[in-house]
């Protein structure tokens, strides 16, 4: 294939990722690296590093809108990433170990049930739009984490109070662990944890989760980085389709209603999952 057809390809793909996974908090890797994987045989080691400057790009993209939005809360992703980021090292380390024993395709058997595993979760609060206001536990009452956002659908402001602060901090240590082996920032845990775990409406969870991916990715990508699984020529049309596709969608969520969201996510999910568990044996 022409490097200039190549790398437009590429820009597109990218633009489709970028916009999926803005408007899903899963940030945009767990979409571009099994479209790298499928339809430019890219390795899966190439497709997880290009994978962490998709979930940067995609965060720097939404994270200054989501803010002005106030629908980012930065408290509650703060202090949720202190468990991610060194699960996220740990991830990427074991990818690095697994990659030289040969055991790529069992990464991607591994990843395509992860992203199996989450979607019961979803499907469980599929009709719940915004949740009621519950008790607090001791650690989120003392550090405050609670807010409110201005819903452009319901066209009022909705109050939220973080939960269960204990369980999601378990959680994210998980999320950051799958970040790191994948590639795909785990947005579909963090998500999970931030609207399960802490109560929060979706958009808030899927707001903050693209805010906590770019950290989260950071802490990673150095690691992959090191081991020469970066590609620049992938790399940088990548970045550049992603950014712009996570700013379309920033744009777009804030008018969406929360049960629209679920809806994006799930035949998203789904269908790549099967995919890549698919090609991990060695059937697509």
């Amino acid at each position: 294939m022409d490097l200039a057809l190549f790398v437009l390809l590429l820009v597109l793909v990218a633009v489709l990722a970028g916009l999926v996974g803005s408007l899903t908090g899963l940030g945009g890797g767990v979409v571009m690296i099994p479209l790298l994987v499928v339809l430019f045989a890219t390795s899966i080691p190439v497709a997880i590093g290009t994978g962490f400057v998709t979930i940067l790009a995609t965060s720097s993209a939404t994270g200054a809108t989501y803010v002005r939005d106030r629908l980012s809360d930065i408290r509650i992703g703060m202090f949720l990433e202190i468990a991610t980021v060194p699960g996220a090292l740990l991830g990427a380390t074991a990818t690095v170990f697994l990659t030289h024993a040969h055991l790529a395709s069992a990464l991607l058997i591994a990843l395509g049930v992860v992203l199996l595993g989450t979607i019961p979760l979803v499907l469980s609060r599929r009709h719940v739009e915004i949740p009621a206001l519950g008790p607090q536990g001791p650690v989120a009452r003392r550090l405050g984490l609670s807010g409110e956002y201005y819903d452009h659908f319901l066209q009022r402001d909705v109050p939220y109070r973080a939960a269960r602060a204990r369980p999601a901090l378990a959680v994210m240590f998980s999320a950051g662990v799958v970040s790191g082996m994948f590639g795909i920032g785990a947005g579909a845990l963090k998500v999970l944890a931030l609207e399960r775990s802490m109560n929060l409406p979706m958009k808030v969870s899927t707001a903050t989760s693209n805010f906590m991916i770019g950290v989260t990715a950071a802490a990673g990508a150095g690691v992959m980085l090191s081991a020469g699984y970066v590609n620049p020529i992938v790399a940088a049309p990548v970045a550049i389709g992603t950014a712009l596709g996570a700013f379309l969608g920033s744009q777009v969520l804030p008018a969406l209603r929360n049960r629209t969201v679920r809806t994006i996510y799930v035949p998203v999910v789904l269908a790549l999952a099967i995919e890549v568990i698919l090609r991990g044996l060695g059937i697509a």
